[in-house]
């Protein structure tokens, strides 16, 4: 049956890209609650260097040969891997977890926004920089946000739009293997940098657990369930899908950290989501190698 074979080809990287979003909300909820123990950098070591002996344990990346075109998309897609696990584990030290994800979601954002020059996109950057105005530590500090935490999620948002606009083309062929061999380079760099800043706590076996945990949720699981759904989805279902993380990211912060907003955080969070949403759901069709621009 055509008509039910297409409609799976929808809704089965639909429900992957849910699950990936789900898990790597958890995850973050679960790292955060280990900063007290090993610090903010620990955590981010622990998780990437747990998370790419479970890659590479499965996909065996030494086997994967890649272009010469490719080679410098995948290092790039490494280095912006770490860096912005990094940048966000050091952010949501000091700021709400909803709100770093809405930050941190302004590197898409602005990656489907450049995409485009119509004049209906207006109205989503004005609704972006809204919210970010009513997010950021600007004007009367109606936010109280820590500036510092806001500019670390914000730098793991440009990471995040360099992840997406390498992720494709580095893993055109391999799919998910490829981010086995991009969580490997992105270790090579950051996991000694996290080691050095971590407490001395890291080294307790009590702490492996809840560390493997965050891996599996954070890295392992949501990066393989991504790479395969950013070649599948339609441009449309992708970004509208991806638009619901920031809530998630407030769902979850509130149920497992206790972390609440104000209704100014609230309604900036809701208009950054509702950008990101209108910019995808009005964007034109594009060929399929531009399908990149919306992860």
């Amino acid at each position: 049956m055509p008509g039910l074979s297409r409609t799976s080809s929808v809704w089965l990287p639909v429900a992957v890209i849910l699950i990936a979003m789900l898990s790597i909300q958890s995850g973050a909820s679960l790292a955060k609650s280990l900063f007290p123990l090993i610090g903010a950098p620990g955590v981010t070591a622990l998780r990437i260097a747990l998370g790419t002996l479970i890659l590479v344990v499965i996909f065996k990346p030494w086997r994967l040969r890649f272009k010469k075109e490719q080679r410098l998309p995948l290092l790039f897609y490494g280095l912006s891997l770490g860096a912005m696990n990094y940048m966000f584990y050091l952010s949501i030290q000091t700021i709400p977890l909803g709100i770093a994800v809405a930050l941190e979601f302004t590197g898409p954002l602005a990656v489907a926004l450049f995409s485009s020059r119509r004049p209906v996109d207006f109205i989503w950057v004005v609704l972006a920089v809204l919210g970010l105005w009513f997010l950021l530590p600007l004007g009367q500090n109606v936010s109280h946000i820590d500036l510092t935490g806001a500019a670390l999620a914000l730098g793991a948002g440009a990471c995040w739009a360099l992840y997406i606009l390498t992720g494709q083309r580095a893993g055109e062929e391999h799919g998910p293997a490829t981010v086995a061999l991009g969580s490997l380079i992105a270790a090579i760099v950051f996991v000694p940098i996290g080691m050095a800043q971590a407490t001395e706590s890291i080294w307790q076996w009590s702490i492996l657990p809840v560390g493997l945990a965050v891996a599996v949720l954070s890295t392992a699981l949501p990066y393989s369930l991504e790479m395969i759904a950013l070649t599948r989805l339609p441009t449309r279902i992708f970004g509208t899908l991806m638009s619901m993380e920031p809530a998630l990211a407030a769902v979850s912060g509130m149920v497992f950290l206790g972390e609440t907003l104000t209704l100014t955080q609230t309604l900036a969070l809701c208009s950054i989501i509702a950008a990101s949403m209108g910019s995808t759901l009005t964007m034109r069709p594009e060929p399929k190698v531009q399908k990149v621009d919306i992860s």
